[in-house]
């Protein structure tokens, strides 16, 4: 008798690409179909919720994959050019239900830069009917990848550059409508900025780059919103921050206690009714978490602090 496996605790299957739509100069909205979406979770609000997709590599073929608990070590084992490169996205809507549930995923691309990664590239020219593999919540079961936890803090503070924007317009479309809060979005252009449906008490304010270094603008934007000024230099790196910086309420990467100094009741410490939810590149967020954490002393779990790509390194999924 043949053995029915059980299925993994998450979807790891082919899926096809349904639509594709230039949002802007940055962004490219892709639909993604597929029978095994039916079981595509989570089953609450999808928030921030990650993904990953996997695309073909030099080969052109979809990546193989085993639906068995050693996928990843079975995947990672084939040559570079057949297993091609698997990067993580926020799930930005989903659409439908049974068989006809979408996937929709916002990418961001670099339509000027030569060494742009895999996932931007796959973006910048993919078409309908392409096919890859994703790694997804299936409904039911616990994935994880949800960090948005507000409690029960009165006022919002969402923060992040254009890797961020899905996710921060997937939670402004999730919150209730008596929601406050103030989001910021840096963007590289102008006509990046894009149409948000969120609670009329929060506030979006779009930072268009224009040629200003990365982070300056959102730096001086969220100092200002906090209504305390960083010290001299604040929003450059010291040898001590932290790289690759991703901190909740409930976990560090960088091994640090989430107890003690910095870390005192809600209610006891400056800025006491704040959530703020930071991600973008490690650098920007690793000055604004010193910035919330050291010079404001707000409470380390009342933040949720993301690196989620690093200047002049290649992400690996």
């Amino acid at each position: 008798m043949t053995a029915v496996l059980a299925p993994l605790p998450m979807i790891l299957d082919e899926v096809e690409v349904v639509s594709v739509s230039r949002l802007s100069t940055s962004f490219v909205r892709i639909e993604l179909g597929g029978a095994c979406l039916a079981d595509l979770g989570p089953d609450g609000p999808v928030h921030d919720q990650r993904f990953k997709l996997i695309f073909p590599g030099a080969s052109g073929r979809v990546p193989a994959v085993t639906a068995a608990e050693d996928w990843y070590a079975a995947w990672l084992a084939q040559p570079e050019d057949e297993r091609g490169h698997m990067r993580t996205y926020t799930v930005r809507e989903v659409r439908g239900e049974g068989a006809d549930t979408r996937l929709v995923v916002d990418v961001v691309i670099h339509p000027d830069d030569p060494a742009s990664g895999p996932g931007a590239r796959w973006a910048s020219s993919v078409r309908v009917g392409d096919r890859l593999v994703t790694v997804a919540p299936r409904r039911g079961v616990a994935f994880g990848g949800i960090e948005f936890d507000p409690g029960n803090a009165g006022h919002l503070l969402l923060v992040g550059d254009e890797t961020a924007v899905p996710a921060i317009s997937s939670i402004l479309e999730c919150l209730p409508d008596g929601a406050r809060g103030t989001a910021f979005l840096e963007v590289p252009h102008a006509d990046d900025v894009l149409d948000v449906d969120g609670p009329v008490g929060v506030e979006v304010v779009w930072l268009p780059r224009g040629g200003v270094p990365l982070g300056e603008r959102l730096h001086a934007a969220v100092v200002a919103h906090l209504g305390v000024p960083s010290p001299a230099g604040a929003a450059d790196r010291t040898a001590d921050d932290v790289d690759d910086l991703w901190e909740t309420p409930t976990f560090s990467s960088s091994g640090e206690p989430l107890t003690g100094a910095g870390a005192a009741p809600r209610e006891l410490g400056p800025h006491a009714d704040l959530y703020a939810w930071i991600a973008g590149e490690s650098g920007v967020v690793t000055a604004l978490r010193r910035h919330l954490v050291r010079d404001l002393g707000i409470a380390r779990h009342q933040v949720a602090f993301m690196g989620y790509w690093r200047r002049g390194v290649a992400m690996r999924g």
